[in-house]
Order: C-alpha cells, then structure tokens, then sequence
C-alpha cells in the first residue's frame, strides 16, 4: 500500500464565527492603530522643523536685539578677537545653537563659530534679511544641512547695517524625531493590546448569542427559517419586548386579515382591540386558546422569548370547527330519530295490548289521537312560522326537548313571515340558543323553553327564555366572548364559540345580542336583526291565541353550544 500523501497546510479564514469576528476585529484594531501612528508621525517631522525654526529665529530676534551690536558691527573690524565675535559666541553656547553669524550689509561675516571664517562671505543668500525681513528656513551652509533664523540689525537710528543669522543643527531635530518613535509605538502597541482584548470580549459575547455557529451555518438557518415561515400552513407572528409585530407569515397575514404594513406596529393597532389582541399579547394566557377573527374561527398558542418577546401560532379551525357542527347536526338528527322510535315503540306496544285485550274501539281511537295530534303540532307550527327552514328546526328541537324532558313552547305572540334573507344565518342563531337554552333548563322542576320570534316591519326579533339557573349579571357580557364557556368540551372540538357567534351574526346585520334575566328566573336571550326580512308583499295572516306546545319529531342542524 502506498503511504498516506501528508495534509497540506490549508490558508484561509476560520470557519467559527467567534474566530472570524476575533480576526476581524484585531486586524482592524492593528490597521487603525498603524493608520494613527502614520498620521501622528507624518506631521510629527514638520512640527519639530517648524519648531526648530521659530527657535533658530527667536535666537537671532533676541541677538539683533542686544544694544551695542551694532555699534561695535559698525566700529570693529572682523576678527576672531573682536567684541561681535565674543558676544554671538556668547549667545551660542547660551541657547545651543549651533551657529551665530553676525554679518555687515555686504554679507561679510564678523562672527562664525570657526573663527577661520570671520571675513569671508556668508555661503547663503542674505538679501532678504538685508531688505529688512525676517527668514526661517531649512538650509546647507558651510556647517551643514539646519533650521535657520535671519533678521536685519539695526542701529539706534533704525537704519538696517547688517544681519543676525542662526542654525539649529538638523541632526538634533532628527535625533528628536526618531526619539519620539518607539514611545508613540508603545502608545499604538497598548492600544492595539486594549482593542484585542476589547475584541476578543466581544467576540465571545457574540459567541455565546450565536452559539458558536457559523457565518455558514447562520445564513443556512436564516434560508430554512424563511422558507419554513411561508411555507407552513400555520400562521407565525414573532412580537418585541414593546409588544410591536416584528415578524408575520403569509398564513398569519391571511388568517389576520393584515398586511405587510402591520409589520412594527403595536397589537391593538394593528389588529384592533379584542380577543385575538389579547391572546396574542398575553393578556389571556393558556395553551390553544380560542379566539374569532372576522369569518375564521383561530386556535392560538404563545411562548415567549428570551430577549422579552414573544412568538405566536395559529391555527385555522373554521373547517374543522364546520366539521363539527355537521357532527352535532347528525347526533341532533340521531336523537330526534331514537326519540320518535322510542316513542313509537311506547305507542306500537300500546297498541298490541288495546288488540290483545280485544278492546277494538278503544285501539281504533288511540290510533286517531296519535296521528290527529303529530298532524296538529306539525300544521301549528307552520301557521305561526312560515320559514319552511325555522319551522323544521323547531320541530325538531321539540322531540329532542321531550327525550330530555324539557317543554318546548312556542309563545303566543310568535308570528314570522317566510321573508327572511338570511335564513340560515337566522337557523344558527336559533339552533344555538335553544340548545343553550335545553341544557339550562334539563333537570330543573317544571322545565321549559320558550321562543318567540316577531317581525316588526323589517325588523326581526328573537327571544329565547328557559327556566335554568340564569346567568349572574357580572357574567352576561362575558359568556359573548370567544372560548368562554362553563361546560366540557367535546372530544372533536372546543366550546365557547357558538354565543360568540351568536353576537357576530347579529352585529354583522347591524343588530344586537344580549341577555337578562327572565320572568319566573332563567335567562332570556334577546336577538334584534335589522332590515332581515324583504320588503312585504302580502300582509301575514293572523295567528292563534293560545300557545302551544312541541311534541313531533324533525332533523335540526344544530351550530354550536356555549
């Protein structure tokens, strides 16, 4: 076998966020601190030219400034022994300088820090001095390249008679600036220890928010969360610590009814005041909670998050909720169905005992009440409700009422023409509360529901009354709120919806719902529909003047209980 070919040595940048964050930083740090020591040192080199200068120039302002210069420039010849010679030499080692040059109007020197050049002509051009201006410069003479000062010397008369020149050694400003260098590095090298430490802090925050993941592994994370968000058929709403929508799905947008625009905007904003806000803020905790938004019927979760936030999910129960109903609705019928067997059973074995014991006459007339009286109660309730859909629904609701024991009534003023424009939304209003209305008032003593339903103008109005418990005034409101309710829910879905509803229906025609207290006890629901009903065409007839009560059996559809 041939050996294993070694690893290369792969350059490049480390794959963890915490590394790269740390070598960015540190390379940044590095870069400004080496762009800080260049700016601080390329004017550092002019600063100290310009201060050797004005130094160079103050010495010769100062020496052009002794009184007897002059005089003893005009009076003595130039020699190495004369009083200019001793005096600039003075002023030389006095200030450091490395020259003192005291020259005539011809630019002759008369001092010169070798003597062998005391007589001769300066090496640098004297005019402008000699003019009567003063000059800093860095300049090449017979010393050397330096920082030189010049100005004119004047007598007591003010009259130029010759010029003060002097030079800084260059090599001590340069001296100076390299100097200065390795201290600026130490300032630069702390600061770049500082920022290196301040990095490597960060970076291990940074770290520890993102878990040590990568640049990679983030961008990833970021792709599958967006493509997780539009692509469930749950509804995501992500909130801050303000309680402002920071994040929504397509799902929540649909099921919300809201648009991009909601996007950092505060919940009641957004979405208005109710339930749905109050879920979603937290107002009303629990897990799969209930709640109505326009036409959908929503079940929303909330768990909050660590920076104080939140994040909801909803979920679209309106079809499962119909799927319901629809059960509810063949349980109703089952019911209605095993109440008229049951009854029918009662009345067959009637029947055979009449005819076993030869009573013939007797069986011939239970035969005709039986059927006289179904024929009746079926004929009554069409001459007060002419809606061919309200009048089954209550016939039908009757044999439920009598299997459980409850009276269902009809009240004597109930009279509703067959105008209705909606009546299916009318047949959930009624279905709700009748069976609302049944299971108050099951197992109480003399116990009975009654509904009236009245047409004024176009105007409908229901009233549903039954001889329960009644419900607390503080509680009225209440019991209109989406997923509140006091019973147990059923294994295929949640209660709390059907009042709920109730409201919606009749607010959404422009009406009302509401609840008080009935006469005798019990509650009474109260339903006004505005402008339900056509236009009339015939006048209805007049109804009967008792009331009467529901013994037959008929299908019901029933919508939901509270």
């Amino acid at each position: 076998m041939s050996p294993t070919p070694p690893r290369r040595l792969r350059l490049g940048m480390p794959k963890r966020m915490f590394s790269q964050v740390l070598l960015m930083q540190v390379a940044i740090a590095a870069g400004v601190a080496v762009l800080a020591t260049g700016l601080f040192l390329a004017p550092l080199s002019e600063q100290l030219d310009d201060q050797a200068m004005r130094r160079a120039l103050a010495i010769a302002q100062t020496t052009a400034a002794q009184p007897r210069l002059a005089e003893e420039l005009k009076s003595t010849p130039a020699s190495a022994d004369g009083p200019v010679q001793a005096e600039a030499e003075r002023i030389r080692k006095a200030s450091g300088a490395e020259y003192v040059v005291v020259m005539n109007v011809d630019g002759t020197r008369w001092s010169h820090t070798n003597p062998a050049e005391i007589g001769g002509h300066v090496s640098t051009d004297p005019r402008s001095a000699l003019s009567g201006r003063e000059v800093m410069e860095i300049d090449s003479g017979t010393l050397g390249r330096s920082a030189r000062g010049k100005v004119p010397l004047r007598d007591t008369d003010g009259r130029i008679v010759g010029a003060v020149s002097v030079g800084i050694e260059y090599d001590s400003v340069r001296a100076r600036l390299i100097h200065a260098i390795p201290g600026l590095f130490a300032y630069a090298g702390g600061a770049l220890a500082v920022g290196a430490l301040a990095a490597y802090l960060i970076s291990r925050r940074v770290q520890r928010q993102t878990r040590d993941l990568a640049f990679s592994d983030i961008a990833g994370l970021l792709a599958e969360r967006e493509a997780m968000l539009h692509g469930i058929r749950e509804g995501v709403v992500a909130l801050d610590r303000e309680g402002r929508i920071r994040l929504l799905n397509d799902e929540a947008r649909r099921l919300l009814g809201i648009g991009d625009e909601a996007v950092g905007q505060p919940l009641d904003t957004a979405l208005g005041e109710g339930r749905t806000t109050d879920v979603l803020a937290g107002t009303v905790t629990g897990t799969d909670l209930l709640t109505v938004r326009g036409q959908r019927v929503l079940v929303a979760n909330r768990m909050p998050t660590d920076d104080g936030g939140a994040v909801a999910t909803l979920r679209d129960r309106t079809e499962l909720e119909q799927l319901g109903r629809e059960l509810d609705s063949t349980r109703g019928l089952i019911d209605a169905l095993r109440a008229q067997d049951h009854e029918h059973a009662n009345r067959m074995h009637t029947l055979l005992g009449l005819l076993e014991l030869e009573m013939y006459d007797d069986a011939v007339e239970f035969v005709g009440e039986v059927v006289g009286d179904h024929r009746a109660t079926a004929e009554q309730v069409t001459e007060k409700i002419h809606d061919p859909l309200l009048a089954a629904l209550l016939v039908g609701k009757a044999t439920v009422a009598a299997e459980r024991g409850v009276a269902l009534w009809i009240s004597d003023s109930t009279l509703f023409p067959d105008r209705l424009i909606d009546p299916r939304g009318l047949v959930t209003i009624v279905g709700n509360l009748v069976d609302n209305a049944l299971d108050a008032a099951a197992g109480t003593l003399h116990a009975r529901v009654e509904v009236e339903l009245r047409a004024e103008g176009r105007t409908a109005v229901l009233r549903v009354r039954d001889t329960g418990p009644g419900i607390p005034a503080e509680q009225r409101e209440l019991i209109f709120t989406d997923g509140w309710s006091t019973k147990k829910p059923p294994a295929h879905r949640k209660r709390g919806i059907g009042l709920s509803l109730v409201r919606r229906l009749a607010e959404r025609q422009g009406g009302s719902a509401r609840v008080s207290e009935a006469d005798g006890g019990g509650a009474e629901f109260t339903i006004v529909l505005p402008e339900a009903l056509a236009e009339p065409g015939l006048a209805p007839e007049p109804a009967p003047a008792s009331g009467l009560v529901l013994r037959s059996a008929a299908t019901t559809v029933n919508e939901e209980s509270r």
